[in-house]
């Protein structure tokens, strides 16, 4: 049982620290103690994914083999954990001027956070669900944080309608391979697979409703219609949020399932994986076109590079899981930078999120809309900078799997997708002289704009730097 305890050391930790900060809030004058827990939160993320990146090394299972901590998991945790305490940081004043920095909100974050970790290392489909469901619902809780508005309210009820969809056909897929193997161990269904000779139907219809469910929490096409939605309305920084480690965690958990559940019937659900690509990448681009909301704009464009994602995914290889994991990091850093520019669009204390009210925004604030500019570039894929490796990292994987058609479709879908990408370029340097927005105050959100932008164009020169652990982590996961 101590060895146990060991292997969940930091989600554990995490949970006490969640709880024990709850329990301080409610005794130390509730709301007051916001900022303060909200700065321990962001710095007990930094903390444990030091801690995980630096101490962790080869492969340990728990309970049974139920929860797993291996090279794969710890590369997720690392990359959820930093980038939750920088959307923390970057919200932290928004949330304040509207009166929205509850000491919920923290706790919500470290909480939903815990549940990230637990998916990632779900050797289970018990642990999986667990895992899920706690991010889900701290999720659904902070979509509607912003109670006396009709629009928030509106997502977080979506977001959870929606949501328990998804956890039903998920929870369904389990209960027909739980039917068909006799266990919810992915050890289990591998094995009951291999000894079949093929993909039985059993297990079949168990995969297809799995990779539904999954499908959702990465808001992939056809299974997308909550994001734009609770994009627009949840609080910008938990828009933020949704946007950045959410996703690569259920990205990740996609990963886990397809392959260490069915990792030996790659040819089965590489088929799926590959349609929900396609439609995800050509809906999300061709739907931001007529976007004039940013962060509508954002929630298509977040579904488009999941797509981008999945075809990594969807080679069913051990360099597809590389290049994913590789895209996922970069996608979780440019949608950092983009949503501090975000938060920092405002009028007469007022969030704007209207395209049109970047015009001429350059002539005012050169350095931010430079910045910006470059991450837009980055999300369009334009070379050299680092989302167009980004994107050669996964199409190079298809091709190498001898899936040159879904490259293909990737290449014409980027193409469709830089257009609103570079609307937004034109507003803030040609479009129309109009009341201009305020000017930015916060070197919190101006700090992690430019750092951002920065990464994405001297990250070049350091690729590898990421690509080693990348590599490492998608090997301990294909074997």
């Amino acid at each position: 049982m101590s060895a146990d305890l060991s292997v969940i050391l930091p989600e554990a930790a995490l949970s006490v620290f969640a709880m024990a900060g709850l329990l301080w809030a409610v005794y130390t004058g509730k709301d007051r103690a916001a900022p303060t827990l909200l700065w321990a939160t962001a710095a007990a993320f930094v903390v444990l994914a030091l801690w995980i990146g630096w101490t962790g090394s080869g492969t340990q299972r728990a309970f049974g083999g139920s929860f797993v901590n291996d090279g794969f998991a710890r590369f997720a945790k690392v990359a959820i954990l930093l980038s939750a305490a920088a959307v923390l940081l970057m919200g932290e004043g928004y949330m304040a001027r509207r009166g929205l920095l509850r000491f919920e909100y923290p706790v919500l974050i470290a909480l939903s956070v815990v549940g990230m970790m637990v998916m990632v290392s779900a050797g289970d489909l018990i642990v999986l669900y667990m895992g899920l469901e706690l991010q889900s619902l701290a999720l659904y809780v902070i979509a509607a944080l912003r109670r006396d508005s009709v629009k928030s309210t509106e997502a977080g009820l979506k977001y959870f309608v929606l949501g328990a969809l998804s956890s039903g056909l998920l929870l369904y897929g389990a209960s027909l391979a739980y039917g068909f193997a006799g266990t919810t161990g992915f050890a289990g269904i591998v094995a009951a697979a291999a000894g079949a000779g093929h993909l039985p139907l059993g297990l079949l219809l168990a995969l297809v409703f799995l990779l539904t469910g999954l499908a959702f929490k990465v808001s992939a096409v056809p299974f997308h219609m909550w994001t734009p939605d609770v994009y627009e309305g949840a609080p910008t920084p938990v828009t933020a949020f949704l946007a950045t480690a959410p996703k690569l965690a259920a990205m990740a958990l996609f990963a886990r399932v397809a392959h260490d559940a069915f990792g030996g019937a790659a040819g089965d659900w590489g088929q799926i994986v590959a349609f929900l690509a396609v439609a995800s990448m050509f809906l999300g681009a061709v739907a931001a076109i007529g976007q004039r909301n940013i962060k509508r704009l954002m929630a298509y464009s977040s579904i488009a590079h999941m797509g981008f994602a999945l075809i990594g995914l969807a080679a069913g290889t051990a360099a597809g899981v590389k290049a994913m994991l590789i895209y996922m990091a970069i996608y979780v850093v440019m949608n950092i930078g983009t949503f501090a520019f975000i938060l920092a669009m405002e009028r007469d204390g007022r969030p704007v999120t209207d395209i049109g009210s970047l015009n001429q925004y350059a002539a005012r604030e050169p350095t931010r809309a430079l910045a910006m500019l470059v991450l837009l570039f980055s999300l369009a894929g334009v070379p050299p900078l680092l989302g167009f490796f980004g994107k050669f990292a996964v199409l190079q994987a298809a091709v190498a799997a001898g899936m040159t058609w879904l490259a293909v479709a990737g290449v014409i879908a980027s193409v469709i997708g830089a257009f609103y990408y570079l609307r937004i370029v034109y507003f803030m340097y040609f479009g129309e002289e109009r009341e201009p927005l305020d000017p930015v105050r916060s070197p919190v959100l101006s700090a992690f704009l430019i750092a951002s932008a920065v990464v994405m164009v001297v990250g070049v020169a350091n690729l590898f730097g990421i690509e080693g652990p990348a590599a490492a982590a998608a090997e301990t996961l294909v074997r």
